[in-house]
């Protein structure tokens, strides 16, 4: 038995995509698409020994794709749209916001991986808003990614809006697709870097900047 339309399914998905006005053609292909989709969930629960039509599971194809496009929300934005409001403030060292929850799914298995990133910048001529940074790195989180390009994007993006003298980024993360299968250990975790400017080319700068992540990774 295959998933038919549900208006629900339907306004889900125009919700999300919200292009409906202006490319019908193109609201009606992710429709489908995501008919598609939820038909495969249902043969994949098949597959591996279940009954998609039992209590439990007969919805679960649904809340499968609101979940990924939930998770995938940062295709549809431009992260470094956030770094656009600036202001003009006389301050030279370092800016650094620490411990920045993020959720993102790694794009080899499907499988989550979660941390924290820490990102510092010393500004050139002009900040943003403390917030801001943290948008920005949820904007790239949520997409199919892996850490390592993740850690660079957010460099990039700043270091083109903000044009600061130095940024550093480090991400922390645990990788479900290391920890609960294949190796399966729980204990292990990811840490990456990325820098530019004053903190590639001073050592004491760097250093300044691991300092006070001490005790964090």
């Amino acid at each position: 038995m295959f998933i038919t339309e549900n208006k629900e399914h339907r306004l889900i998905t125009q919700n999300f995509f919200d292009i409906l006005e202006q490319n019908p053609a193109e609201i009606n292909k992710k429709i489908a698409q995501s008919q598609s989709f939820m038909n495969a969930v249902r043969e994949l629960i098949e597959l591996c020994g279940d009954d998609p039509d039992r209590d439990g599971l007969e919805e679960t194809p649904y809340r499968v794709l609101k979940a990924f496009l939930e998770y995938t929300e940062g295709y549809r934005e431009d992260p470094k749209a956030h770094l656009m409001k600036t202001f003009d403030v006389d301050h030279q060292e370092l800016v650094l916001v620490r411990d920045i929850e993020f959720h993102s799914m790694c794009e080899h298995h499907f499988a989550p991986f979660f941390g924290v990133a820490h990102v510092g910048y010393i500004p050139n001529e002009k900040i943003t808003g403390l917030s801001k940074i943290a948008r920005l790195v949820e904007g790239y989180a949520k997409r199919f990614q892996v850490q390592e390009r993740m850690t660079t994007e957010i460099v990039e993006a700043i270091e083109e809006i903000l044009e600061p003298k130095g940024i550093m980024v480090v991400i922390e993360a645990k990788h479900m697709c290391m920890c609960g299968r294949g190796i399966k250990k729980s204990n292990a975790s990811t840490v990456t870097s990325s820098v530019r400017g004053i903190f590639a080319d001073q050592p004491d700068a760097r250093a300044e900047f691991l300092s006070l992540l001490q005790g964090r990774i």
